[in-house]
């Protein structure tokens, strides 16, 4: 199983001109670069398609020049996150005609990165992760079987385009995208598209362990505040079972059992450090359910995602040794 690391930790949720701006994917790349444990490194990264990392549009040339930069590092390249938010190349997966257009355009752009990726040879697995990019459930709430079923819509037809270029989605399951929000809804939307060979989930630790507490879906929470040890493994063995036929990505992470946010990114779920003693989850034991099966299902590698830090804590080099330590003990427990 490969070891990769997620480069929009540098993006999301920075904005320029404050005390958190973007942080580069040159310096993002030497910080992964670096990282070592023990004689292991880091095998590749995840990338994210958007500005100021990648141009959507990126030139042939321009992204030669970025893959072999990438490769003197010793890294490779697997998932793409596909440019599908409001602002960027896409558009809300639930809305308009239009709207739906953009969504899909950005699917298109994506497939036509990963290709390039592939010929270069840099990249050999990996999926395009997608979300509803609809922020929030109060709109989807207003209808959940009509809004559920456009976003199934949009699904489908994004995952036809991926088929056709020989790729694979991965759908984000977090409490913050509308369809997407409960381990329940995700498995409906999951069920609704229909497409298990091509469509499926990408399970995070982190905003998984959100699913069992039902945050913006207190209907489905498996869980209560001050639950116990053996209540935990029972409910999230549950849970887990029912995502994980569907799961064909996988990130790593840590959960502090709250919901934070910054910049565009609010009220969604926290990441924290491997390390952090409010951590709530056995990170080794619960990535071990989550990849049982893993290579039937054509995960090759599993990338760490810890979004929203400080870019202090990010641009500190033990960070990254903290993180592949946790990514070693999540391997060596499979």
């Amino acid at each position: 199983m490969k070891l990769h690391n997620a480069m929009w930790p540098g993006l999301v949720g920075k904005e320029p001109g404050t005390d958190h701006p973007p942080i580069s994917l040159d310096h993002m790349l030497e910080l992964t670069a670096a990282a070592e444990v023990d004689g292991q490194k880091f095998d590749g990264v995840d990338l994210f398609l958007f500005h100021p990392h990648t141009d959507p549009d990126i030139s042939e040339d321009d992204l030669k020049a970025m893959a072999d930069k990438i490769a003197a590092k010793n890294l490779s390249v697997g998932s793409l996150v596909a440019p599908i938010w409001p602002g960027t190349v896409g558009d809300s997966s639930m809305g308009t005609d239009e709207q739906q257009a953009k969504f899909l355009l950005s699917i298109e752009k994506a497939c036509r990165i990963a290709k390039l990726f592939n010929e270069h040879g840099v990249r050999k697995y990996g999926v395009i992760r997608v979300d509803s990019a609809e922020f929030g459930v109060q709109k989807w709430a207003e209808d959940p079987v009509k809004n559920t079923a456009r976003i199934v819509d949009t699904f489908q037809k994004a995952a036809k385009i991926a088929a056709d270029h020989g790729e694979r989605i991965a759908a984000e399951g977090e409490i913050c995208w509308a369809g997407m929000h409960s381990w329940e809804v995700m498995l409906r939307t999951l069920e609704g598209v229909g497409m298990p060979g091509v469509f499926g989930f990408q399970a995070d630790l982190a905003h998984t362990y959100l699913y069992l507490m039902g945050y913006n879906a207190p209907e489905s929470a498996l869980l209560q505040p001050g639950y116990t040890d053996e209540e935990f493994w029972p409910a999230y063995e549950k849970m887990v079972s029912a995502l994980r036929p569907w799961t064909i990505d996988f990130h790593v992470a840590q959960n502090d059992g709250t919901v934070h946010g910054t910049g565009s990114h609010e009220k969604t779920g926290r990441h924290c450090q491997a390390d952090d003693p409010n951590g709530k989850l056995d990170i080794a034991k619960c990535s071990a359910l989550w990849l049982q099966g893993a290579a039937e299902r054509g995960i090759q590698h599993i990338c760490w995602d810890g979004c929203m830090f400080p870019n202090a804590v990010l641009e500190n080099p033990a960070t990254w040794n903290t993180i592949l330590k946790a990514m070693i003990s999540v391997k060596k427990a499979l």
